[in-house]
């Protein structure tokens, strides 16, 4: 039974270690996107995708 407890106490104490590190990380500015800024303009737009349902206009 004590080796039961001894895991739980072991296991809370390392995702307690986990939780502080990953607070830290955000905190800290590791999540932050600092590539798709830079190579946002290479995308296409939402917008300038035509509708299935929209014939397309043409150019006279």
């Amino acid at each position: 039974m004590s080796a039961i407890l001894f895991l739980i106490v072991i296991g809370i104490i390392v995702a307690a270690g986990f939780l502080l590190i990953f607070i830290w990380a955000v905190k800290s500015g590791q999540y932050d996107d600092s590539y798709s800024p830079s190579v946002r303009m290479l995308f296409d737009n939402e917008e300038s995708i035509p509708d299935k349902e929209e014939p397309l206009k043409k150019k006279s």
